[in-house]
């Protein structure tokens, strides 16, 4: 947890990729802790092929079952459903976009989010912005995209500094967006 949180969280990725990534694991989190989501990350990018997306997109009732039974990833049926339905939307996307990266950028104008909170308790669970990607993404067909997971998703993929203001990693990241 530190690790991910003094090297990953809330960096700005711009790869299409990796924001999949993000996104699947964002998603897969729902309910859950995000401990339990790192200590599966190796065995999610097993599973589904490194995030390839264009591969996710292709799977089948065959992949889908391998999804299900396979006792390294978390197994919610319907999560599972939806990272094959978002690979696929993925697709659209950047057919209409030119790439994820442009698609979700767009939503903070291109440049990270930088909030100035004091104290872990101010950060919110979800936001505005977060409300208007979650409406977008529903509507182009993904699934388990609420506004509080895109929240998180745009937190942890850098589109937002939610670092809290005495954190190392706030200026880091606060000085880098400019």
């Amino acid at each position: 947890m530190i690790t991910y949180h003094d090297t990953e969280w809330g960096v700005p990725i711009h790869d299409d990729q990796k924001l999949f990534e993000f996104m699947v694991l964002d998603a897969m989190q729902a309910g859950l802790s995000w401990r339990i989501v790192l200590q599966k990350r190796e065995n999610f990018e097993r599973a589904l092929d490194g995030f390839d997306i264009s591969k996710v997109a292709k799977y089948g009732d065959k992949e889908y079952d391998l999804l299900v039974n396979n006792e390294g990833i978390i197994r919610n049926r319907q999560k599972l459903a939806a990272t094959i339905t978002n690979a696929r939307s993925v697709l659209a996307v950047q057919e209409d976009f030119g790439s994820l990266d442009a698609y979700l950028w767009q939503f903070v104008d291109g440049r990270p989010t930088v909030n100035a909170w004091k104290e872990g308790s101010q950060i919110p669970a979800k936001s505005p912005v977060a409300e208007v990607m979650s409406k977008d993404l529903k509507k182009r067909g993904f699934k388990f995209v609420g506004p509080t997971i895109c929240y998180a998703f745009m937190q942890a993929a850098g589109l937002v500094n939610d670092h809290v203001t005495n954190c190392f990693r706030y200026e880091e990241l606060a000085n880098s967006s400019k």
